[in-house]
């Protein structure tokens, strides 16, 4: 495996060394971000009123039992000095224990909320499915041939794999934060892409006015004004869907997660619509587009393989833009329905006081937002080769 890195970087050297260098100064960049960001969070903590020793003794403990309460948490140090305990602790991914009980460890209370098992398991299932497309495609160009026996029994294992791994996703524990936002930029993107898409090749008729419509709505209503909204139509009126999250109910999962999941999905569907129809109209003006449609290539190969595909590079930043604030933005919503997912639980610990969830909750956000980006600045320039060349 080493052998043939070494070769690949030896062959193509000027195609691999602008994506490690744009990953160095990405990750370089990320750490005064992290540093800046969990320092105001310690800042902020420490001017907040009140005193967390204090609130956990109790108003009536006595004045030695706050300050030996005060010791042993370490709040009697110097701010800058416990800063430098939690970077240090950090780096061993060692966050303490919660102030308030039942005093679980912290990483356990972020990881349960994050649902980091679950994401995994989306994120293999969704590498899978990539993996299908690729081979279905490998099945289409060899149909004549003798290998499409082959493609097709890949293609066969390929799907079964990603089914059973989605199946077990699916059956986990749901109304974890990042699962719901999983599900919320998979029909976000769906939903963005397609009506985009047809907004950018029919410019000016009813499919486009309808797009502009559901974008400007979907960005001016707030997620606070959205939900109340749907639930009064959709759970009180029509009694179709519930109003609240209810852990593992006997009906299904699935009647519970399509409120929460179409809500949050509405505001980056909105900008990904719009993003996606703006790129498609500026591709569809260009050169390239009028020789290829005068030299008689179909239409909907026109729009697909060479507009759209040219559209990319906007439509992939958007997503993922718009699954780190999904990410980082679902506080509101799972406080709303009672999800039991990191953003109820960090709205819960700064309404107790309690720091060491609150700063692990920031850093992790923080560190999760700057991965999306990384991702998403890896990805830009395997959909466009001039992205590559600005990079070196």
């Amino acid at each position: 495996m080493s052998s043939a890195v070494d070769t690949l970087i030896a062959r193509e050297p000027s195609a691999l060394k602008p994506i490690v260098r744009l990953i160095f100064v990405r990750l370089l960049w990320s750490v005064p971000t992290l540093v800046f960001i969990t320092f105001l969070t310690f800042l902020i903590g420490e001017l907040a009123p009140g005193d967390a020793a204090t609130a956990l003794a109790g108003e009536k403990a006595s004045p030695e039992a706050v300050a030996r309460l005060r010791h042993s948490l370490g709040l009697d140090q110097p701010l800058l000095v416990r800063y430098g305990r939690f970077v240090v602790n950090a780096c061993h991914l060692d966050f303490g224990q919660s102030w308030f009980p039942p005093y679980r460890p912290v990483g356990e209370i972020v990881s349960e909320g994050m649902g980091f098992s679950q994401m995994g398991l989306l994120a293999l299932a969704a590498v899978f499915c990539c993996a299908a497309v690729w081979v279905f495609v490998r099945f289409l160009n060899a149909l004549k041939d003798f290998r499409a026996v082959f493609w097709f029994g890949a293609l066969a294992v390929v799907v079964v794999f990603a089914w059973q791994i989605a199946q077990i996703a699916i059956s986990m524990p749901q109304g974890r934060t990042g699962p719901l936002a999983i599900y919320a930029i998979l029909l976000a993107s769906a939903m963005g892409v397609f009506f985009g898409f047809i907004a950018g090749i029919w410019h000016g008729k009813w499919p486009d006015r309808f797009a502009t419509t559901f974008s400007t709505l979907g960005v001016c209503i707030p997620t606070f004004v959205l939900a109340p909204v749907l639930v009064l139509i959709f759970a009180l009126k029509l009694q179709v869907l519930p109003d609240t999250w209810v852990e593992n109910p006997k009906e299904g999962v699935f009647w519970y997660l399509v409120l929460p999941v179409l809500i949050l999905a509405m505001r980056p569907a909105a900008v990904i619509t719009r993003l996606t129809r703006a790129s498609m109209m500026d591709v569809l003006s260009q050169d390239f587009i009028r020789t290829a449609s005068a030299k008689g290539v179909p239409f909907w190969k026109v729009m697909t393989k060479h507009a759209f595909r040219n559209s990319l590079v906007t439509v992939v930043t958007a997503i993922g833009t718009s699954f780190g604030f999904l990410l980082t933005g679902s506080f509101i919503l799972e406080t709303f329905f009672r999800i039991p997912g990191l953003g109820l639980k960090s709205i819960d610990a700064i309404y107790q006081g309690d720091f060491p969830v609150i700063q692990a909750t920031v850093l992790l956000f923080a560190v999760l937002f700057i991965l999306v980006n990384l991702l998403v600045d890896l990805i830009l320039p395997l959909l466009d080769p001039r992205i590559r060349g600005s990079a070196a």
